[in-house]
């Protein structure tokens, strides 16, 4: 008789449909009771692990609806004696309001006193009772992760002493996440955690990876590319996230139709036995060729259009022609950027719009790594970039520039009637903060960070990040980028709230053309009462 492992987690949601995703210990059907109607799914193996994504359908938009799990017809979710409500299928209504919660950066620690101290409250568990007691109108319609849902390179306690048991920790890739064995078993410990599980399965969650999902620094530049290449256990690193993450995160993210024209699902269910080889060729593809298969994703709700960019595994890293997304990536962005909409969230784990000082010696980076100075500057940049983590989008000077002409077209009016808004929606730096850009209406255009969900920056880099926000050093990194004929940015942005350093969750209350934002964190012990950060009217 199978048990469920990990899961249900609520996934993909439109007005009538929604996607239980579920991994078992074994074969098995997977059947999803909602309101006495049954849908059922047989599950797939890789590598000795099995999933199931049961599609129910049928539902009614804007309701809420009550749900069961059974393997192979024994009920196995709601768990017995849970203290949390029963898990609901929540589909959005067409016309209603939204609302989105999002963040990113949630290290995957300990729930005690010791570990609260150290990394600070859980927020994804602290969000889980806020949750368990509030109104119905009070739930969120999505929520957001916006990369670094698990951390492969910095590994707790309990993840060591599961590498342990399978190998020497003392044989490179050391603690680190060694192969998909490992991968599973880390999203595990990320997920089962109950209020986050109970979580999961009652709130549709759309996800995106970042850096640490893989290793960070990952696709950094072309030097950093070579040097992980000849790394002897890089292989089987980079085919097990891409892998596990394809399972975990991304298949979740897509519509019941675009998960039947997949064609890396269809060759899974269609493998007799273990499919493990299948995905790994895939993974190893998707490393390879960068732009052979499109990880980003849209979904519409309402008035508003989400955009989600892979800002990772599809760059093109070639000196002189960097770009942050590939080419078939950017023209099926191209058509989802339009006006005629209300708002248009586009969500990018790396913050478009950094504060200025950082921003500036990213141009200068990529200029020098460039030859700006001359080639003997372009090995010592390279280590800065990579130590300081000069990799976002002001390291990609043509992306940007792009990024900059688009948004500018949307927001004037240029690509149909202008929306009320254009934000970008970012986590990544461990600090939170709004920016807005300069003059380019009739449409308001913001950077939105939210990070870390439980990540705390140490004092020292607060600090510096801090420093990186006043007049002397945005100027002084300004002549740092001209040295190296930098050119110009093509916009201008002020960071008007913020930073923050907290644990916390960001929310957009979006209805009709107006948008409200907030910050929250909380501070003490789960169960604590939320704090407000900052509130503020974009629209």
């Amino acid at each position: 008789m199978p048990r469920l492992v990990l899961g249900p987690l609520l996934r993909h949601t439109d007005g009538t449909t929604a996607t239980v995703w579920v991994e078992t210990d074994a074969p098995g059907e997977v059947r999803v009771d909602a309101g006495g109607r049954v849908h059922a799914a047989r599950t797939f193996t890789v590598h000795g692990h099995h999933y199931a994504l049961v599609e129910v359908t049928g539902l009614e938009p804007g309701t809420a609806t009550p749900y069961t799990v059974e393997l192979d017809g024994k009920r196995v979710w709601p768990e017995p004696g849970s203290p949390f409500p029963p898990s609901r299928l929540r589909t959005p209504a067409p016309d209603g309001p939204l609302r989105l919660v999002f963040g990113s950066c949630r290290t995957s620690r300990g729930h005690d006193a010791t570990c609260d101290d150290a990394y600070g409250v859980d927020m994804l568990c602290a969000y889980a009772h806020r949750l368990a007691r509030a109104a119905d109108e009070e739930w969120p319609a999505a929520l957001l992760l916006l990369g670094d849902q698990v951390y492969a390179d910095e590994t707790s306690a309990a993840m060591r002493e599961f590498i342990r048991a399978r190998r020497d920790l003392d044989t490179p890739p050391g603690a680190e996440v060694a192969d998909f064995a490992e991968y599973a078993h880390l999203y595990r410990l990320a997920w089962s955690e109950p209020a986050v599980r109970w979580l999961l399965s009652t709130v549709p969650t759309w996800m995106i990876f970042d850096d640490h999902d893989v290793r960070d620094d990952w696709n950094t530049s072309a030097a950093w590319r070579a040097w992980i290449a000849e790394q002897p256990w890089w292989r089987g690193r980079i085919t097990g996230g891409l892998a596990a993450y394809w399972i975990y995160q991304h298949l979740g993210n897509l519509s019941p139709a675009e998960r039947a024209a997949d064609p890396v699902l269809a060759a899974l269910r269609e493998t007799p036995g273990d499919a493990g080889p299948v995905l790994d060729e895939f993974a190893w593809r998707a490393d390879q060729e960068p732009g052979a298969y499109r990880w980003s994703y849209a979904r519409d709700f309402g008035s508003a259009r989400l955009v989600v960019l892979d800002t990772r595994c599809g760059r093109r890293l070639d000196p002189g022609a960097r770009d942050i997304l590939p080419d078939a990536t950017w023209k099926w962005f191209d058509a989802q950027a339009t006006g005629g909409i209300d708002h248009l969230l586009v969500a990018s784990t790396l913050p478009y719009l950094l504060p200025r000082a950082v921003h500036e010696v990213e141009r200068w980076s990529e200029a020098v790594g460039d030859g700006a100075w001359g080639r003997w500057a372009t090995g010592p940049v390279e280590r800065i970039r990579q130590a300081l983590d000069l990799e976002h989008w002001g390291a990609f000077r043509r992306s940007f520039d792009a990024m900059a002409r688009l948004v500018t077209e949307v927001a004037a009016g240029r690509r149909g009637p202008a929306p009320a808004m254009v934000s970008f929606l970012s986590g990544d730096v461990h600090f939170s903060y709004l920016a807005r850009v300069l003059g380019i209406g009739p449409a308001q255009v913001y950077q939105v960070v939210c990070s870390p969900i439980r990540n705390p920056l140490s004092p020292a880099l607060r600090h510096a990040n801090s420093l990186a926000l006043t007049g002397p050093a945005r100027f002084g990194c300004r002549v740092l980028a001209a040295t190296a004929r930098a050119v110009d940015t093509p916009i201008d942005w002020v960071i008007e709230r913020g930073p923050w350093y907290d644990n916390a969750l960001a929310t957009l209350d979006i209805a009709g053309r107006s948008c409200a934002l907030r910050w929250e964190t909380v501070r003490g012990r789960v169960g604590s009462p939320f704090e407000a950060l900052a509130a503020v009217r974009l629209s």
